[in-house]
This record gives C-alpha cells, structure tokens and sequence, in this order.
C-alpha cells in the first residue's frame, strides 16, 4: 500500500485518497468539439515520472498535485492546487 503525503495532513495510506488524474491541465478558451472531447478524454499516459491530481477523500478533503513514478509508485513529492509544480 502507498504512503502519500498530504501537503496538510501528512503521510497517510493510499484507501484515503481518490485519484483524480492528470495534473496541470488547462481548460480551453475556445469550446470546440473538438478541443472539448481533448480536454475531457485525452490524457498522457506515461512511463515513469508523472504529474497527477489526487483528494484526500477521507482526510481534509482537499485536492492537491503529486509527482508519481508510475512504474515503481514511488511518490517524490506533493504540493497545492497553485503552488509551484512537483
């Protein structure tokens, strides 16, 4: 079982988080189909070092960016919505 590190509460097992996706996306300005079904539907799937978004679900409850290797779960580190990337 992962460890992850809220940025508020601290370490705590992954059963208390909620995986929400990929980080640092940014909604289009312009609502094509098109642009729309991309923002929704397509996402980087990597090897190795990815950014992602999470919620502590049963915790604070608050969203925030984690850095995960996604071969060896490895996390090497958190921040907040905002903050400077991880």
């Amino acid at each position: 079982m992962l460890l992850i590190p809220c940025p508020w509460c601290g370490p705590r097992p992954e059963a208390e988080f909620h995986h929400a996706g990929q980080a640092h996306l940014t909604r289009p300005a312009q609502a094509t189909d098109e642009a729309w079904a991309a923002y929704l539907y397509l996402r980087n799937n990597p090897k190795g070092p990815h950014a992602e978004r999470w919620r502590h679900l049963h915790g604070c409850g608050r969203f925030f960016n984690c850095r995960r290797d996604t071969v060896t779960d490895r996390i090497s580190g958190t921040s907040a919505p905002g903050a400077e990337a991880v």
